[in-house]
């Protein structure tokens, strides 16, 4: 304690880059979904081989790949004498539902504590998940909420920061939770990208996995949003990863017809989740309309983005698939998520 006059604050511990004797002791599982890439994915587990603060054990998710990614983890994880468990999927899930599938895995099948959440194209610096570890562990030593979500940093290959990945603040955050986040290292947030999110494992058990349904786009925005309704959400800049896109730019860059996922995806979320409240919904609504409108005047075929609309609005008239359905016959990690969605994991 540091005592001045009447009042008494509590110091933070700094100490080690990877936080204190709590935060060593967590079980920390990273999830890393695949599907195709397979050297930018070794590349993604040399760089979750060399964290200052090691992971406990790599789920690589594999999405159906046709080019040895699975095979090529698995070997070079013995060369590093890294821990994994690869999980081949026999048809490709997309993003949501790998990330289904990784985060049911980790906590129903290997009693994770904190999941680590990335893309292929994900290169941690060493100190990334150390330095959120520290936070997730500051946070609470000065009186904080356990966090449901920590965010990392997230730049591309020039280190400018990648706008497809910058999380969403938190609106109308309270001065006091402001402060206590700034004294912790981090940021109030709303949203975060599964590109470097680490994810309390509790949370997990109490709001379910992602809708392995959002195909594509959104997964993690309606995970987030989610997961940090009532929950406290943090992103933290000493936490750097580097994500090795073939472009810079956001997600409002010309999809072409992959916008039908976009829009059904969006109208899912703004009509069936209850990650954000009736105002967040007005905020969030009015922004993608005006992101939607600067796609349409960038796109050089505006005609394939109008029938991407129309499919998209037609496919959002029924409710996404449960993630048990979505993941249904593909083995163990298929009953794991149903347990998890059906609260028998708690």
């Amino acid at each position: 304690m540091i005592r001045r006059g009447r009042s008494s604050v509590r110091a933070a511990p700094r100490g080690a880059v990877y936080g204190g004797l709590v935060s060593a002791q967590l079980r920390v599982v990273a999830v890393v979904v695949a599907h195709n890439r397979r050297e930018l994915l070794l590349a993604c587990l040399r760089a979750l081989a060399t964290q200052k603060r090691p992971v406990d054990l790599v789920v690589v998710v594999d999405n159906a790949s046709h080019d040895g990614s699975a095979d090529a983890a698995v070997r070079l994880a013995h060369e590093l004498d890294l821990p994994l468990d690869a999980v081949r999927l026999a048809r490709n899930t997309g993003g949501a539902g790998g990330f289904a599938a990784g985060l049911a895995r980790a906590v129903a099948g290997h009693a994770a504590d904190r999941v680590w959440l990335m893309d292929d194209d994900t290169i941690p610096s060493p100190t990334a998940l150390g330095e959120l570890l520290a936070v997730d562990e500051r946070y609470q030593w000065l009186g904080g909420a356990r966090p449901a979500v920590t965010a990392s940093r997230v730049v591309w290959t020039d280190g400018r920061d990648h706008p497809m990945n910058t999380p969403r603040p938190r609106p109308l955050a309270r001065t006091v939770d402001k402060r206590l986040s700034a004294r912790a290292g981090a940021v109030p947030v709303r949203s975060s990208s599964f590109v470097s999110m680490l994810v309390d494992a509790s949370a997990v058990r109490r709001h379910g996995l992602p809708v392995a349904d959002y195909f594509l786009w959104n997964d993690d925005f309606e995970y987030s949003t989610r997961l940090l309704r009532h929950g406290v959400g943090l992103y933290v800049p000493t936490s750097v990863v580097e994500h090795r896109t073939k472009t810079f730019g956001s997600t409002d860059a010309d999809p072409g017809e992959r916008f039908r996922w976009e829009v059904r995806n969006k109208i899912w979320m703004f009509t069936r989740s209850g990650g954000l409240a009736w105002w967040e919904k007005l905020l969030y609504g009015g922004s993608s309309v005006r992101r939607w409108v600067r796609t349409f005047q960038r796109s050089q075929a505006p005609e394939v983005l109008w029938a991407a609309v129309r499919a998209g609005v037609r496919e959002a008239l029924k409710p996404p698939r449960t993630t048990a359905q979505v993941l249904s016959g593909l083995g163990p990690v298929s009953d794991q998520a149903a347990g998890l969605e059906a609260g028998t994991w708690r």
